[in-house]
């Protein structure tokens, strides 16, 4: 799933690209469920005419600001990827949405897994006022990230994948902040100290940077992974330590990584580098 250096990367592309300015001309949705909430006849009838006036992220959300008053939030899922299309003759199997602007070009969301959802909505805070904070804002600090954390009864890997808690971090990236910090993934938040609490902040933000800074992270060759509205691949996969690395020795310390399943999602760290031992908290 694109996460939020993935997410971040497709809104770039499509601001570099000039998404901004451009007038729906149609609509057509080849799988109707792409329209969530609404018809695919009402969603055309109310995108159609509209001006896409800016392109932002929040948390793993692209958000596309009209002109005229509210946002179209489209969101990749699984599989979900975007490309600008300036021919009518450009299709592919898996689209699932076209966006035809009056220039030409067309939006084309496609996605192998059928996930991905387009929505309008009033404002972000209106749609996506449930999610958390974005972990790169200024005000996503490591007392921020303790108080979102207290009381909590599950594992701290679970706990990083929770959007209501922070927006943005998906399996990638978790692993990638829990083994910087030194954190075994099933520890439970009560037993982690101050110290590692700003640990386990600087780790998130500097995960998600190299993340964005590298276009965000493509595993493998097959048409489901992650690739940009320009067609490029992410290069973070150099970047990252464990992650679906179980089997290969730790960067650090050479043990060997293990696999397991923390909160139904497939987990990678190192059990020398990331031990399971219960700290008194201080």
């Amino acid at each position: 799933m694109p996460e939020l250096p993935e997410v971040e990367t497709v809104v770039r592309d499509l601001l570099t690209a000039g998404i901004s300015g451009t007038t729906v001309k149609t609509c057509e949705f080849p799988w109707p469920n792409t329209a969530d909430g609404l018809t695919p006849a009402e969603f055309t009838s109310r995108l159609c005419g509209k001006t896409i006036s800016n392109a932002t992220r929040r948390g793993k959300y692209i958000v596309l600001q009209l002109a005229q008053g509210g946002i179209l939030l489209i969101h990749l899922r699984m599989t979900g990827k975007l490309r600008l299309a300036t021919s009518p003759a450009d299709t592919l199997p898996h689209d699932r949405l076209r966006i035809t602007f009056t220039d030409g070009r067309s939006l084309i969301l496609n996605d192998t897994r059928k996930f991905a959802r387009a929505r309008l909505g009033t404002s972000i805070d209106e749609s996506l006022g449930h999610l958390g904070p974005e972990p790169l804002e200024p005000s996503f600090t490591a007392a921020t990230l303790g108080k979102s954390l207290v009381h909590r009864k599950r594992a701290i890997k679970t706990l990083l994948l929770d959007q209501t808690i922070i927006a943005g971090i998906g399996n990638i990236y978790a692993d990638e902040s829990l083994f910087d910090a030194g954190i075994h993934p099933e520890r439970l938040p009560a037993t982690l100290s101050n110290a590692e609490i700003k640990k386990l902040h600087a780790a998130i933000r500097r995960a998600l940077k190299k993340g964005i800074a590298a276009n965000g992270t493509t595993l493998g060759n097959a048409s489901t992974n992650f690739y940009s509205v320009a067609g490029r691949r992410g290069s973070n996969d150099t970047n990252l330590m464990v992650f679906r690395r179980n089997g290969l020795p730790c960067p650090k310390c050479d043990t060997t990584i293990e696999r397991s399943v923390v909160g139904g999602r497939g987990t990678h760290h190192c059990p020398h580098c990331q031990p399971r031992h219960v700290n008194t908290p201080g």
